[in-house]
């Protein structure tokens, strides 16, 4: 993906890593002797934002990096906001190759570019005041494409669930 923002939700993997913290603990839970011994779970903090996250789930670190770094970058896209005006709004460039055929949104949660698909859908639901079908609208998807992909992911699903409960909208349905 090329970097066309000064929002970290849009960089690269290597770029968002220039400005994090790791820490290494020791996770909680059942493990044994392994566990007691070993400082696989990770923290990564993004420090200009503070915002975090943490893998414990594997016994090697390396995994567990992998996917606090996964988890970070989906924070930041939530967290982190670029205001959209929807007079002359524009499609990004980098969006048009996440549509497959018919205009559908397709993207995998693992690809290097979701974070940056979720910050723009969630740029356009704040900007439209939650409504799925105006953002759908400036995606040039359709409602229920839209209202499909935001299902696809439970975090994303609460995160515009609770925008739309603050603009007094019904909460969309889940998975």
């Amino acid at each position: 993906m090329i970097e066309t923002s000064d929002n970290p939700r849009d960089w690269t993997e290597e770029r968002v890593l220039e400005e994090c913290r790791w820490e290494a603990f020791r996770g909680p839970g059942p493990g044994g002797q392994k566990r007691n011994k070993t400082s696989s779970a990770v923290r990564v903090t993004h420090v200009p934002s503070g915002i975090s996250a943490t893998a414990a789930e594997s016994r090697s670190q390396q995994a567990n990096r992998k996917a606090a770094l996964q988890r970070l970058r989906l924070r930041l896209a939530l967290e982190l906001r670029s205001p959209v005006a929807f007079e002359g709004f524009q499609l990004p460039a980098w969006f048009e190759p996440m549509l497959g055929p018919g205009r559908r949104l397709r993207i995998s949660v693992r690809d290097e570019a979701y974070p940056s698909v979720v910050g723009l859908v969630v740029d356009l639901l704040e900007a439209s005041g939650g409504s799925v079908s105006q953002a759908g609208e400036m995606l040039g998807i359709s409602t229920s494409n839209l209202v499909d992909f935001l299902q696809r992911d439970e975090e994303l699903l609460t995160f515009v669930n609770r925008m739309r409960a603050g603009e007094k909208l019904k909460p969309l349905g889940g998975a």
